[in-house]
Parts: structure tokens; C-alpha cells; sequence
């Protein structure tokens, strides 16, 4: 495992001891899950946003795949 070292204001700080006591973790816990939520976010992110376009549109796309070619 690598060591990361950050830099963050005092507020900052007193806002992430705050909100680790509220989960009953450490601050450094709290740091990695945000870390591993934030990383794979995006995916979940764009398939959420995919299958409600694909969803939304569905019977426009099965119109235009019976539509013959002209």
C-alpha cells in the first residue's frame, strides 16, 4: 500500500474528524471510502445516465430499427 500525504486547512480538518466521529470511523478511513466512492462513481454515473436515455427512447429506437431502409 502507498502513502499519501495531503495538505488541508484547519477547518477543513475539524470538518473531517467531525464527520468520521458521526460514522464511527477514522478520519483515515473516512478519507479512503471517499477516495474508492469517488473513483468508481463516474461508471456508475454514465451506466445510470445510459440506461435511463436508452430506457426514455426505447420505443424510438424499435420504430427506427423496423423502418426499411429507403
Amino acid at each position: 500500500m502507498t502513502h499519501l500525504t495531503i495538505t488541508i486547512s484547519e477547518e477543513h480538518l475539524l470538518q473531517l474528524k467531525e464527520k468520521a466521529k458521526h460514522f464511527g470511523v477514522t478520519p483515515e478511513e473516512l478519507i479512503q471510502a471517499s477516495i474508492k466512492e469517488m473513483l468508481t462513481r463516474p461508471e456508475e454515473a454514465f451506466q445510470q445516465a445510459m440506461d435511463y436515455v436508452l430506457t426514455k427512447n426505447r420505443e424510438l429506437y424499435q420504430r427506427l430499427a423496423s423502418t426499411p431502409n429507403l
